[in-house]
């Protein structure tokens, strides 16, 4: 197969037909195009899965921000509704699989656009094992029985962290099963897991609002927090909205599968991150209305399944987690077909190693099926870290988060360069004849707020807070390992790029000479 590099191909190509939409950008049509609108938002709205991120932070944001942390909330939104409108410009000028990498490499350049792939994929296989481990937060909460390893269910104690593992072990074996089948499984799934988690989520905001135990006025108290002061508790509680408010990118990751991609994904990418966004804010304000106590200890360590069984019963209490345990499983399949289709769209392009097993797709399923494989190893044997140390829980957990936040400020950078240039251009139409989304005016200041915002979260998320990172001390390589990852993770790439670099010179010195024709 033939292909063109993203470098290759001009900023703003011109609309083509849905069944041709591949062919300018040098690629053919292999994986099946068969998601609508609503399993596109599915797609965005499961990676996000407002039910698994809040119910896996609650705890965390509320035992160093107390009930304050939830102002955080608005102002990620905010930031998070910045990046996606750019996002969803992107989505509609270029409907491909590996949306981070194809939008940087055009933006940019090839080594450019690699780098912020080869960031995104490492980080979406780091969030594939952060959401498998957010079980542990659910399951022994519904029975006993699902505490495997240990008695103590805490995700802090060595035996909670032990079984949180082998939990997302199963979970992971479940799910890579699925990303083999066939993509019209892995659709049904995602459909009924995301309209059954979006039920749960409003029954759950009905139930603790009607059981409240105080008024939204104690949101601006730092009740039960540590002593971290009013901007602390801010910056460390921002971690569960940042953690929570990611992947909405993964509607444009499914432009290749998804009808008229040009007109879906903007729209899905937007309304995806604007339905987490108030759903999650309203969960946590609930859970903070209705929580028993804000002092004893439990919101801090337990956080909502606490709320939940106490506030509600255990009858309706466990009901609700159950639907939070198919939140949690939708997730972890729906983050791990993003990671897949990066996978198959930097191979597809020769970039990575084994790039022609990686982008071989499977004609009957339309799944590329080694890239499934590949994600769900990797993050199985991140979860092995949980072994070590409880700690590992939260190192894994931001450590995705800055990845991704990292990823993609390297495509916000260069489309507001574009920008300044007068480069990034707004006509063409989509699949309708409609104009495609665009920013028109506005397109320079929300792009430059964009940038900035994700940078400031990305230094607020990589900062090594011993408080936060090494709470019980003794490990230092907790403290940094946010940081530690991402330089091994870019040391890593930087090696492998030198290498097929010097392979690819080294091939051109040793090349015959072409033998001249006869009429030169």
């Amino acid at each position: 197969m033939t292909t063109t590099t993203p470098s290759d191909v001009r900023p703003d190509p011109p609309h083509s037909p849905d069944d041709g939409s591949l062919a300018e950008f040098g690629y053919r049509q292999e994986l099946h195009r068969s998601l609508g609108r609503y399993a596109s938002f599915a797609a965005g709205f499961s990676f996000i899965s407002v039910l698994t991120t809040v119910f896996q932070f609650f705890a965390f944001g509320y035992a160093f921000g107390g009930p304050v942390f939830f102002w955080a909330w608005p102002v990620v939104l905010l930031g998070q509704l910045l990046v996606a409108a750019c996002f969803a410009e992107l989505a509609a000028r270029y409907p491909i699989s590996g949306a981070i990498y194809q939008w940087s490499s055009r933006l940019s350049n090839l080594t450019f656009g690699w780098f912020a792939g080869w960031i995104m994929v490492i980080g979406q296989i780091v969030v594939v094992a952060a959401a498998a481990l957010a079980l542990q937060m659910v399951l022994p909460a519904i029975w006993s029985g699902f505490q495997l390893v240990g008695t103590d269910p805490t995700v802090t104690s060595p035996d909670g962290a032990a079984n949180a593992a082998v939990l997302g072990v199963i979970l992971l074996i479940l799910t890579t099963l699925v990303n083999v089948v066939d993509n019209r499984v892995m659709s049904v799934i995602n459909r009924v897991g995301v309209t059954a988690e979006i039920i749960g989520a409003v029954l759950i905001i009905v139930l603790l609002l009607t059981h409240s135990e105080r008024s939204p006025g104690i949101t601006f108290h730092t009740t039960g927090a540590a002593s971290t002061g009013l901007f602390g508790a801010l910056a460390v509680g921002s971690f569960t909205a940042a953690y929570v408010m990611i992947g909405f990118d993964s509607a444009g990751e499914m432009s290749e599968e998804t009808r008229n991609p040009r007109r879906t994904a903007p729209r899905t990418i937007l309304t995806a991150l604007g339905a987490a966004g108030l759903l999650g804010g309203l969960i946590i304000l609930g859970g903070l209305l209705a929580a028993p106590s804000l002092t004893d200890g439990h919101l801090g360590v337990d956080g909502l399944s606490y709320v939940l069984t106490s506030s509600l019963g255990d009858g309706v209490g466990k009901a609700l987690l159950a639907d939070v345990v198919v939140a949690i499983a939708v997730a972890t399949l729906a983050i791990q077909t993003a990671a897949c289709r990066m996978l198959f769209s930097m191979a597809r392009d020769a970039q990575l190693p084994f790039s022609a097993r990686l982008s071989h797709v499977n004609p009957r399923t339309g799944m590329p099926s080694a890239p499934a494989l590949v994600v769900g190893v990797l993050a199985a044997a991140l979860l092995l870290l949980n072994f070590a140390s409880p700690d590992a829980f939260l190192a894994i957990g931001t450590t995705c988060i800055v990845m991704l936040y990292l990823a993609y400020a390297m495509v916000t950078g260069p489309l507001l360069v574009r920008r300044l240039r007068g480069e990034f251009l707004s006509e063409g139409t989509d699949e309708t004849n409609a104009k495609l989304f665009s920013l028109g005016r506005w397109g320079i200041p929300v792009n430059a707020l964009a940038l900035v915002y994700g940078l400031a979260m990305t230094v607020n998320l990589a900062w090594p807070r011993a408080a936060v990172y090494d709470p019980t001390g003794g490990h230092w390589y907790f403290q940094w390992f946010t940081v530690l990852f991402l330089v091994v993770t870019l040391g890593l790439g930087g090696l492998y790029r030198w290498q097929r670099t010097r392979r690819t010179d080294i091939a051109e010195k040793e090349a015959p000479p072409a033998v001249p024709s006869e009429s030169s």
